[in-house]
């Protein structure tokens, strides 16, 4: 009867393991439930005027930014011109990236009570920047019921450190060199540009970061093929209407080409659409890969784990105030996701109450932040129900709590 009690003690007794860089985490166990509850109900309230209101301050920025352009060519030097158009480049750029936030919003149903509002905004502001609103909404609540299991998952799934060799045509016993090499700071500051600057047309048009599909051919899988396996045979119609968004738009920049010249349109729209892409793939990799949080397989994964294994940072004036503080409260958008983004702030506050220490947040350097992540969270464990970033360095643990050891 002892022997029973004891083993019965021991199977009751958390389950400790090790984040990357070797300290304890337990394992979440409080509920939605329990989320839900916390939260004030009118946090949950989303005003249509108010959010309306957002759009038209942003469109306002773009327009004011846009005139200021057309000054830049009676700067009396070429430098000048040439810092004026970058700054204006790195302006307009993160203003549309606020509006591609609203859209984001209106993806969730955030944006308004009105799913007519919500998808027509939404299609409009995602189609000007020319993303395909419907695809990636689809994918994206995919993502977001999905967040940190390694086999459902659908955007920064951890590749396993065999897998991640096996990829590049080589065996795991044979390509320790290659790993450190891709660690040093020139490749990852390397590793870095590739993904600032095509890290988001690869994922919509390759599905780079996402689940493999083997059964299916890697053409056809994309944000824009209407029987593409990311999506239901039920949302191919608009899956078509987001790809006729897409030409819309790239009508109207071919107009824009034929009366203001090939120079006018990458300088005014080109340019800063880099910069949408850049900072998107920055916010979303850093909101999704950091040394202190867990992916899980199907062992250990439920909703709120996969929730709260997101981070909030700081990104200062133009995080809270142009990127809608999007980079601040994602734990809590990933968690109840159509709480709209100027409740947030609230809602965190009395979410942080039931997550105790499993809410997570780092006020490193935004840019930092960047560089770490991309150095030190290279691969997870080929096994164990809940596993951490490692790389080949011997950085992080594996599931018995041992450093990962590449020889």
């Amino acid at each position: 009867m002892a022997d029973i009690t004891q083993r019965k003690k021991q199977q009751d007794k958390p389950k400790v393991y090790y984040d990357t860089y070797g300290r304890e985490f337990n394992l979440p166990d409080f509920s939605i439930k329990e989320i839900y509850e916390a939260i004030p109900a009118h946090c949950f309230e989303r005003s249509t005027i108010r959010s309306l209101s957002y759009v038209v301050r942003d469109l306002f920025l773009v327009a004011c930014a846009g005139y200021a352009a057309t000054y830049i060519h009676t700067l009396p030097s070429l430098p000048l011109r040439v810092a004026a158009w970058l700054t204006y480049a790195v302006v307009q750029g993160c203003f549309g990236t606020g509006l591609w936030i609203l859209a984001h919003e209106c993806g969730h149903s955030a944006f308004s009570p009105s799913k007519k509002v919500n998808d027509t905004v939404g299609f409009v502001l995602h189609s000007a920047l020319l993303v395909p609103y419907f695809s990636w909404k689809f994918s994206h609540a995919r993502h977001h019921q999905m967040t940190g299991h390694l086999q459902k998952d659908m955007v920064f799934v951890p590749r396993t450190r065999n897998s991640k060799i096996e990829a590049k045509g080589a065996k795991p016993e044979d390509y320790p060199f290659m790993e450190l090499m891709e660690e040093t700071p020139i490749a990852t500051a390397w590793a870095l540009f590739l993904q600032q600057v095509g890290g988001w047309p690869a994922y919509l048009f390759k599905n780079v970061t996402g689940q493999p599909y083997p059964e299916h051919s890697t053409a056809a899988i994309n944000h824009f093929w209407p029987f593409s396996p990311l999506f239901k045979s039920e949302q191919r119609v608009e899956i078509a209407l987001s790809d006729l968004g897409l030409a819309f738009t790239s009508l109207c920049l071919y107009l824009a080409y034929n009366k203001f010249g090939l120079a006018a349109v990458i300088l005014y729209y080109v340019l800063p659409y880099l910069i949408v892409n850049n900072n998107l793939v920055m916010i979303t990799f850093l909101q999704h890969t950091d040394p202190a949080l867990p992916h899980y397989r199907e062992g250990e994964w439920n909703y709120a784990r996969g929730a709260s294994a997101t981070i909030d940072r700081e990104f200062g004036f133009v995080g809270r105030h142009l990127f809608h503080g999007i980079i601040e409260t994602h734990v809590c958008h990933h968690l109840i996701a159509r709480i709209p983004f100027y409740n947030a702030d609230e809602a965190t506050v009395h979410i942080k109450k039931v997550m105790g220490d499993h809410y997570q947040r780092d006020d490193t350097n935004f840019f930092v932040s960047l560089f770490r992540a991309m150095r030190t969270c290279q691969f997870v464990a080929d096994e164990g129900d809940v596993v951490f970033y490692q790389n080949a360095h011997g950085l992080g643990h594996n599931a018995d709590g041992h450093l990962n050891r590449v020889k």
